[in-house]
């Protein structure tokens, strides 16, 4: 996995803990923004987007555990602390 397909993965997963107002979110990391949008199923949260390159990721967040792909890139790592049992919020 190169590093810029970790760090958009880790980003991910990043803004999904901070608090917004809409299943759609946007972020920017290291000049590239990120549109996804985040969807409960069952316990797990799915992030799915695409990086202003054109790069897609799905991203699976699940008893503290972040798997999927990014950017034709499968990853697996531990989920930030305070991930595993995020509630999303709605707008």
């Amino acid at each position: 996995m190169t590093t810029r397909t970790f760090f958009a993965a880790a980003a991910a997963v990043l803004a999904f803990t901070s608090p917004a107002l809409a299943n759609e979110r946007s972020f920017t990391h290291e000049g590239v923004t990120y549109d996804y949008t985040v969807t409960p199923k069952g316990d797990a949260r799915v992030l799915e987007g695409k990086s202003s390159t054109g790069d897609k990721f799905r991203l699976v967040v699940k008893n503290g555990w972040v798997t999927g792909y990014a950017a034709n890139t499968r990853v697996s790592f531990r989920a930030p602390k305070g991930t595993a049992s995020l509630q999303t919020a709605q707008r």
